[in-house]
């Protein structure tokens, strides 16, 4: 069989025969040898018994959720293409004929795009104003930036897929954002991507409104967008704190007045501050990376792979013990210059410039040779 029109749903009594009806119609018409199949997601209107009657294949999934819908209706298909379509009648299932036509061309992922600057129509009174000029625009640009992504519209519901890639991409997401995490490692296998313009109508339900949350289902989807990027969850933010806390160091340590203030022991401890959340967002950074890549949640990296290879375990453990013992040697000044006093009161903004630093390199040192130990860990091939 080449195509299985996979309709994912949950209560949509009002329109789920509509949609079953016109994706068989366009099937005949087109002469593709195909199937209509129907995720039931545990509806209680009698959804099921609509898309029967309709002439669709009914599969129930107990697990609720969109992407579980999905997951389900999926690994139940025949067909060697697949096309995803919502059940609320908002898309035109006789567009899936130019959908179909780009994966016989050798593509794997063909997103649909409602967008005007992707080919798009989008009728009024169909997409909310904050969805469509703030929501999907910004995640699109992040797909766009952070993966890669060639797509113009990341949430549309209407695409097609060989069933192949979809299997092979290892998705876990349950909810709205499984959209969102298909195009996103699809995008970073290095899967032949590509779009064709659809339309969405206003959706023809009337007993009740979109399963979408906008807040929810939004944060769930940047939530998945952060975890697949280590870079920008973890390095980027890490590098930034480390080199804000370098800057405080050169400043404080002299003691140099800025616009009147003199920078002094206090800037010194904000500046360890940074220093140290900013090392340890960088070994998040390496971790998360590591355990993704060994868990095959994302593919191997060259980049990560090159600077595995100068960050071996026994290079950590030299690094980490060089500063730890620069930071013993530091404390131990300190410990000195109380007993030059006799053990008395201390001058603090003398005392401060060294016992900092001392602190701050002695727990860079044990953060760093724990922290190659643990990577090496991660590291060890799974048999």
């Amino acid at each position: 069989m080449e195509l299985t029109v996979l309709i994912p749903c949950l209560n949509e009594a009002d329109t789920v025969g509509v949609c079953v009806r016109q994706a068989r119609e366009t099937l005949g018409r087109l002469g593709i040898d195909g199937e209509v199949l129907v995720a039931d997601n545990g509806s209680t209107d009698g959804s099921p018994d609509i898309a029967l009657a309709a002439g669709a294949r009914v599969v129930p999934v107990r697990v609720r959720g969109y992407g579980s819908a999905l997951m389900g209706g999926i690994e139940a298909a025949r067909g060697e293409f697949i096309v995803i379509g919502d059940a609320d009648d908002s898309y035109d299932f006789g567009e899936l004929g130019a959908l179909v036509e780009k994966l016989r061309q050798g593509f794997e992922l063909v997103q649909g795009c409602r967008l005007p600057r992707g080919g798009g129509t989008i009728l009024p009174g169909a997409m909310p104003g904050p969805h469509r000029w703030w929501g999907n625009p910004m995640f699109t640009w992040l797909a766009q930036w952070w993966f890669g992504s060639p797509v113009h519209d990341i949430y549309c519901g209407l695409r097609a897929f060989r069933k192949e890639l979809i299997k092979g991409l290892d998705l876990r997401c349950t909810g709205m954002e499984f959209a969102a995490e298909m195009v996103i490692k699809a995008s970073l296998s290095g899967a032949r991507i590509t779009e064709a313009p659809v339309t969405l109508r206003p959706d023809g339900r009337k007993s009740h409104r979109s399963h979408l949350n906008t807040f929810r289902d939004g944060w769930r989807t940047l939530r998945i967008f952060l975890l697949y990027t280590p870079r920008w969850l973890f390095l980027v933010p890490g590098v930034g704190l480390i080199l804000l806390g370098l800057l405080g160091y050169a400043l404080a340590l002299p003691g140099v007045t800025v616009w009147g203030a003199t920078l002094d022991a206090h800037t010194l401890l904000f500046a360890s501050l940074a220093l140290l959340t900013g090392y340890q967002s960088m070994l998040f950074a390496a971790m998360t990376m590591t355990f993704t890549v060994q868990a095959g949640l994302l593919p191997r990296d060259e980049r990560w792979e090159r600077l595995f290879g100068v960050a071996t375990l026994e290079r950590g453990l030299a690094v980490g013990g060089v500063a730890l013992v620069a930071g013993l040697l530091l404390l131990l000044i300190a410990v000195n210059q109380w007993r030059l006093a006799d053990f008395g009161p201390l001058n603090y903004a003398r005392t401060m410039r060294v016992v900092i630093p001392g602190a701050t390199l002695s727990t860079l040192g044990v953060q760093t040779i724990l922290s190659s130990f643990f990577l090496s860990l991660l590291r060890l091939h799974r048999r």
